[in-house]
């Protein structure tokens, strides 16, 4: 659980897609963005616990075209969050609305070189002397609750104070979120083409 949770917590572009989509639609649909980040590290999780060796080392080659794939998405979402209008209502999301942000959140999560890195990393110690006396799917399983405590926790977090901000505020963060958004993007694409 500690691994989902601190694979999770760090504030990146999911982080601040959950945000924004929580202030901007409600928390179930930062809820369902978040969980979608979940699922794909459960993915992730599923590699490292069963010992896919060969599919890290595929993973790790195609960096190049799943950062550049993710950093095509990250525009995209950053493009269609510049121009979305401020959302009234926080009860507008739909089940379809709600299974896009899921699904979205999945593959964008999957392509994120970062993620890849994090659980190559923990899985790396974890076989190379630390590893832990649990069942993959027990691992598995705990990295899902993990990461998925988190984005509760942080949807919940920003739902509880979104009537505390204004329009005026709304309207800054849904124009500095694409901006940043954007800033990952790039990032990701000359560190995908550095290294």
């Amino acid at each position: 659980m500690l691994i989902g949770l601190s694979i999770a917590a760090p504030v990146g572009p999911i982080g601040l897609l959950t945000i924004q989509r929580t202030l901007d639609r409600g928390m179930a649909m930062g809820l369902a963005t978040g969980l979608g980040a979940a699922v794909a590290d459960a993915c992730y999780g599923a590699v490292g616990a069963f010992g896919v060796h060969w599919l890290i080392g595929t993973l790790q080659t195609l960096r190049l075209p799943l950062a550049l794939g993710g950093g095509a998405l990250l525009l995209w979402l950053a493009w269609r969050t510049w121009r979305a209008p401020l959302a009234r209502s926080a009860a507008q999301a739909g089940a379809t609305d709600l299974a896009g942000a899921f699904a979205g959140t999945v593959l964008l999560t999957l392509a994120n070189p970062a993620t890849i890195l994090s659980f190559v990393a923990v899985f790396g110690a974890l076989s190379g002397g630390l590893a832990v006396s649990v069942s993959p799917l027990t691992l598995i399983a705990g990295v899902l609750a993990g990461s998925a405590l988190w984005w509760l926790l942080l949807s919940a977090g920003v739902a509880a104070s979104r009537q505390r901000f204004t329009d005026a505020w709304r309207r800054r963060i849904n124009q500095v979120s694409p901006l940043v958004l954007a800033g990952f993007a790039v990032w990701q694409g000359v560190l995908a083409l550095r290294g």
